[in-house]
């Protein structure tokens, strides 16, 4: 896919169906995670890669999160089938490490960018995703569970596989105007 095509034309999908990516294809996604603006190659992320079996660990993780949290039931419930919702899940952390000259704002900044980075990758193999957010990267009981240190985040979970249909809208042409200012 041609570079520019594929930055104009992204988007999310979020009915995801198997093949995800896997072996080569997955190395080459989290490759691209690498090559990311990296202020003193500190590379402050880290890449949590669910698939198989792994979907239901991390399922139980966001349950036990949803729990430790006070969920009702049903968001348990919920939160346990979440990463099945593709055959890969990415967890994208940004991973603090201590510099003299890279805040911790660059650091995020770049962990995000991985995560923009791999999910580009993806549709370039024909792959489709979409990035998540939500309550989930932000719970100290999943930092927790993850091994997370106090001033580590969740930037996204990038969810990962074969589109399983159609967009529902067309691609839409934003007017860069809208949020630009020229001085």
């Amino acid at each position: 896919m041609d570079a520019l095509k594929l930055l104009l034309e992204r988007r999310s999908c979020h009915a995801l169906q198997v093949p995800g990516p896997q072996g080569e294809s997955l190395r080459t996604i989290l490759r691209a995670g690498l090559r990311v603006p990296d202020f003193q190659s500190l590379r402050p992320y880290e890449f949590v890669v669910a698939e198989g079996e792994g979907l239901d660990r991390l399922g139980e993780l966001f349950a036990q999160a949803a729990r430790a949290a006070g969920k009702s039931d049903e968001m348990v419930e919920r939160a346990k089938r979440m990463p099945h919702r593709a055959p890969v899940v990415i967890t994208v952390i940004a991973r603090h490490k201590a510099s003299q000259i890279v805040r911790p704002l660059e650091q995020h900044l770049s962990a995000g960018c991985a995560v923009m980075a791999m999910q580009m990758a993806a549709l370039a193999q024909g792959f489709a995703g979409v990035w998540r957010s939500g309550w989930l990267m932000f719970d100290p009981t999943l930092h927790q569970l993850l091994g997370l240190r106090p001033d580590d985040q969740i930037v996204g979970f990038l969810y990962l596989g074969t589109q399983g249909k159609p967009y529902d809208k067309p691609l839409s042409d934003p007017e860069p105007a809208e949020v630009t200012r020229w001085l």
